[in-house]
């Protein structure tokens, strides 16, 4: 039976978009992250050599633009007492981030910082909350070198986190939202435990989180660049109200990490909020772990199947030097990266069946396995098999929405690049336990 939240969930119609007059933000980002692969543990060295992977083994020339930069890469004492700006570790960034910024983008590549909307950073470094202008344009600053603003690689990325908020800023009640770490709280759309929730129908664009936020926002547009505008909001407080209006995307859960686990509990969370995506606005199911070595080869197709069929940004987040070169495969197959980033096609792949589990069954473990979506290159189909075991599954032709029961269709394997050959009906692959056939069709 369908809850009532993914009832309400599932035929919301997305908001007004943040929208920037040179285009960036109306696709998915794609890129790199510094986090994953090694949280504080950054450096000069490291930023250039992932921006340099990214040129070596053709990322760039795939579609990743992004170097992005995340926590610890301030000093931890606090601001310039004088101009207030925030100050690059000398240590770890001896050219400052100006001077990285400048070497990023003589590889024809954009930088990409963070900082959260509290206090103090997830791991304790100076924000930005009380200090939005300050730092917006500063970072603009930083990322500047060269005098045309309109060329491409003057632009810029931050990520926008949730730690430390003030208790002035503390909103007065409580979206209701899955927890990995705390999963019988939350059954099918409901949190079953007392606590300070809000109301069915509360308005969060009212939130203190939906004004924290926009403050930034707003900082970001009075610069003289473009900056994309990536919210960090862990899916609390109601984002998906307001997450579309306010950033270029929204995190719409926890953080992931490296285990499956986390790909099918993100997943299932995100099946659930495909009405908001569009063109401008991309729920974020969070960087990617392809390549670190907790997921198999199978698990690690799923993973990236799924974020690039459901329009979530693209962030690697590993060593690109010494993730294999299957793993470097998955992350640049060309049939998912143009599902991703199709500029006709705005709408992400949908479940149509949920299949181990009734339509419509909120689970962590065992998300809609059958999903949809059309591009300009076809008709994506995935069939993941969320199994312990190999099975055989079935894409019936007269299921798929946009597909005719009837017709025949052209199908190629995405993962070899296949021709599967002109089918009719229907077509029953074997699917690995934890991989996903993904294939395209065209008439």
């Amino acid at each position: 039976m369908m809850s009532f939240k993914a009832a309400l969930l599932l035929s919301t119609p997305a908001v007004l978009a943040l929208q920037w007059p040179d285009g960036t933000g109306k696709l998915p980002a794609l890129g790199w992250n510094s986090w994953n692969a090694y949280h504080c543990d950054i450096d000069e060295s490291r930023i250039l050599n992932a921006a340099n992977a990214i040129v070596e083994f053709g990322f760039k020339e795939a579609g990743y633009e992004y170097v992005n930069i995340d926590d610890c890469w301030s000093v931890k004492t606090g601001r310039d007492s004088k101009t207030k700006q925030l100050v690059p570790d000398p240590k770890r960034f001896p050219s400052g981030i100006s001077g990285v910024a400048n070497k990023i983008h003589n590889l024809g590549l954009k930088i990409g910082i963070y900082s959260s909307a509290g206090t103090m950073t997830c791991a304790g470094y100076p924000a930005s909350i009380g200090y939005e202008s300050i730092d917006a344009a500063t970072w603009a600053a930083w990322g500047i070198d060269c005098k045309s603003l309109s060329n491409p690689s003057s632009k810029l990325d931050l990520k926008y986190d949730n730690c430390n908020v003030p208790s002035n800023w503390a909103d007065k009640c409580n979206a209701c939202v899955y927890n990995l770490n705390n999963p019988n709280n939350y059954v099918n759309g409901t949190c079953v435990n007392p606590g300070n929730y809000c109301p069915a129908g509360y308005n969060y664009t009212t939130s203190n989180s939906a004004k924290r936020y926009a403050i930034m926002r707003d900082a970001l547009k009075a610069q003289n660049r473009t900056i994309q505008y990536a919210l960090c909001s862990w899916g609390s407080a109601g984002v998906e109200q307001y997450g579309n209006a306010t950033g270029n995307s929204w995190r719409m859960s926890d953080d992931i990490q490296n285990g499956f686990k986390y790909v099918t509990s993100i997943l299932n969370m995100n099946s659930f909020n495909l009405n908001d995506v569009d063109f401008w606005g991309h729920p974020d199911a969070d960087m990617l772990e392809v390549g670190n070595g907790g997921l198999s080869a199978a698990e690690e197709r799923t993973h990236f199947a799924f974020w690039a069929a459901m329009k979530s940004p693209l962030l690697i987040g590993t060593n690109l030097y010494t993730a294999s070169n299957e793993s470097k495969s998955i992350l640049l197959n060309k049939y998912l990266l143009a599902f991703n980033q199709d500029d006709v096609y705005g709408a992400p792949a949908k479940p149509y069946k949920w299949g181990t589990n009734p339509n419509f069954t909120f689970n962590a473990t065992n998300p809609a396995e059958f999903w949809s979506g059309k591009s300009q290159h076809g008709t994506l189909v995935l069939m993941m098999n969320t199994l312990a075991v190999s099975r055989n599954m079935t894409a019936d032709f007269g299921e798929i929405p946009s597909l005719d029961a009837n017709g025949s269709y052209n199908v190629l394997d995405v993962w070899t690049g296949k021709n599967l050959g002109s089918l009719t009906s229907s077509l029953t692959v074997k699917v690995a336990s934890h991989d996903t056939a993904a294939l395209l069709f065209t008439s």
